[in-house]
């Protein structure tokens, strides 16, 4: 099927990979369907909503720069989502691109979770003081070259 995206056009998509979140995400409740769509700078994927062309996400694997990162999903949420195991799951961190420049950063604090056998998807809100809302990617990759040099 082809959907019209807000970066890239028009594009050709299959049906596996349109996620269904119940709920939205934070701040647009009204919008459900998404479709994952690799983003041209690899390794960032563009979540697009098919409901509206100008609503549209980047995200990004938090684990390619946060190894030790961990997300506690209450039983509730893997119960919505019907998770049987942990290998069911995707995880992606919205990223924002700052238009002053400043550096570029990634939601730790709240992960797209998308059970990837169902394609149901939520975003989780991480309690772990830890994980916050801007980390930054650059940041963070240099940070584990220096803790783990090639």
């Amino acid at each position: 099927m082809e959907i019209q995206t807000k970066a890239m056009g028009t594009v050709s998509i299959v049906e596996k990979q349109i996620i269904h979140l119940n709920e939205g995400f934070l701040g647009f409740p009204g919008y459900h369907d998404f479709a994952l769509i690799d983003a041209v700078q690899k390794p960032f994927v563009w979540v697009q909503c098919l409901e509206d062309v100008n609503l549209a996400f980047l995200a990004v694997d938090p684990f390619l720069f946060r190894a030790d990162y961990e997300i506690n999903i209450d039983d509730a949420d893997v119960a919505a989502l019907n998770v049987e195991s942990p290998s069911d799951v995707l995880v992606f961190a919205l990223v924002t691109i700052p238009s002053d420049g400043s550096p570029v950063t990634a939601n730790l604090q709240g992960p797209l979770i998308i059970n990837k056998k169902n394609n149901k998807a939520m975003q989780a809100i991480h309690p772990d003081p830890k994980w916050n809302t801007k980390h930054d990617i650059a940041a963070e990759l240099a940070a584990a070259r220096e803790r783990h040099p090639c």
